[in-house]
């Protein structure tokens, strides 16, 4: 039988960057919370293959936006696969392309409550049961940024990089704060990745035409992301905290 790493908690993972971690992590030894918002055949297949595989996850839903439904993930997560030991921040939404003259004030507000207020809750609950200040016995938590941070996305989603440039600031300061409390905080920053938030976003050609602005001359894939967050989360990264991890192709 594998060792456990005790649970981890991956938001957003029912799909794409969030579904390659969730299984990757589990082949890691972790014990898999697959959360999902609305995508619950999705999060049930992906829980699914990692029993089938050996491995221990269970589908569970809760919207991040919310701050009581962030609380019943963690309770339930805990009580169903035991003492939490990891997050991974990777839920988030773009509300779709946008100039930042067009954007509403109501889809603004939406990006902002997912990606950066209920990832900040999300850690507030990770840290509360891990942190050895309150008893825990130490953890890490993975943010999942995005390269758009550094390049602003202009013309395509302003809002959604200024969100993701908010959780390199808050990756940041978060690692100092808990830093002699047994948690590691990191992030992580994929570039144009293979995944269909492309084409939900209305262009699917994107990757395609975005392919020569990468160094590398090609997309990444949800696995590459995955394995660079399991190396952050895993003891050989004992000695890494607040760093971002760009994983882009050299964009």
């Amino acid at each position: 039988m594998k060792e456990r790493n005790g649970t981890l908690i991956v938001t957003g993972s029912s799909r794409g960057i969030g579904a390659a971690i969730a299984q990757l992590a589990a082949e890691r030894g972790f014990s898999v919370a697959v959360n999902f918002a609305t995508g619950e055949a999705e999060a049930i297949a992906i829980a699914e293959q990692i029993v089938s595989a050996g491995g221990q996850a269970r589908p569970i839903q809760a919207d991040i936006a919310h701050e009581e439904e962030i609380v019943r993930l963690f309770e339930t997560a805990e009580r169903q696969l035991g003492p939490i030991k990891a997050l991974v921040n990777n839920a988030a939404i773009t509300r779709g392309l946008s100039r930042v003259e067009s954007i509403s004030a109501a889809a603004l507000a939406q990006v902002m409550a997912v990606n950066i207020t209920g990832a900040i809750l999300c850690a507030r609950e990770a840290v509360r049961r891990m942190s050895t200040r309150h008893g825990g016995s130490g953890g890490a938590i993975v943010n999942i940024s995005s390269r758009a941070a550094r390049i602003g996305s202009a013309g395509e989603w302003v809002h959604y990089a200024a969100s993701k440039g908010a959780i390199d600031s808050f990756t940041i300061g978060l690692a100092r704060e808990v830093a002699t409390e047994g948690i590691r905080v990191n992030a992580v920053a994929p570039g144009l990745i293979e995944t269909g938030l492309h084409a939900a976003n209305g262009v699917p050609d994107r990757l395609d035409r975005l392919a020569a602005t990468i160094p590398m001359q090609r997309p990444g894939t949800p696995l590459e992301v995955a394995e660079a967050v399991l190396w952050l989360l895993s003891p050989a990264a004992s000695y890494t905290t607040g760093a971002i991890l760009e994983v882009g192709g050299g964009r």
